[in-house]
């Protein structure tokens, strides 16, 4: 899809189509597009959990404190992300090796400074930096996902200890956010929201 079409034809979808199946094939070149998404020094944060499990998705929709676009939504996605991806340099990088781009003296630089950088600055930044990496990471998957023809909604309004539980996430991970997926019901579509003009929210230093 031409990209202005797509940014103007996506809408947070507050509820969705019945009965309308989707597999991993439908899914997997979703997420190849959003694997191509920035993330400080390539450390890839952001991992998905997708539910298309009926039971599963109505104890989600539970956790959501019972919106029915949970209940709608074809599969619910969980967007998590690793506090402590920065030790995953050395195996995320191995490869770069092995192809000659990287030495190992430079990958073992690369190692040392990312535990320094995060480390030195301590775990509220590591949350921030997870928060920061899924978030990029989720406007890539609600882009590629309406590419490809299907909708999306982002959420917040959840109980993010129960989803943890239900779905077993580790504590090392931020649950960042809760997006549905579908087809968008048309008919119940609201008029999107009041957007600001360019110059209340932006600031030209010439």
């Amino acid at each position: 899809m031409d990209f202005q079409k797509l940014i103007e034809f996506r809408h947070s979808a507050n509820n969705f189509l019945p009965n309308i199946p989707i597999t991993e094939e439908d899914l997997i070149p979703i997420f190849n597009d959003v694997k191509l998404a920035p993330s400080a020094y390539n450390l890839q944060h952001t991992e998905y959990v997708v539910i298309t499990n009926p039971e599963l998705k109505e104890q989600i929709k539970e956790a959501a404190y019972g919106q029915y676009k949970v209940h709608t939504a074809t599969a619910v996605i969980i967007v998590t992300a690793d506090r402590y991806a920065y030790k995953q340099t050395e195996r995320l990088h191995q490869g770069m090796v092995a192809l000659g781009m990287l030495t190992e003296f430079e990958l073992n630089k690369m190692i040392e400074e990312n535990h320094s950088f995060y480390e030195g600055r301590g775990e509220p930044f590591m949350k921030e930096e997870a928060i920061r990496n899924a978030s990029l990471s989720s406007m890539f998957f609600m882009l590629a996902a309406k590419n490809r023809g299907w909708d999306t909604c982002p959420m917040i309004g959840f109980n993010a200890e129960k989803v943890r539980q239900l779905l077993e996430i580790p504590h090392t991970h931020e649950i960042v956010l809760m997006m549905t997926i579908g087809k968008e019901k048309e008919s119940s579509r609201r008029l999107r929201g009041y957007r600001k003009p360019v110059n209340e929210f932006v600031k030209f230093l010439n």
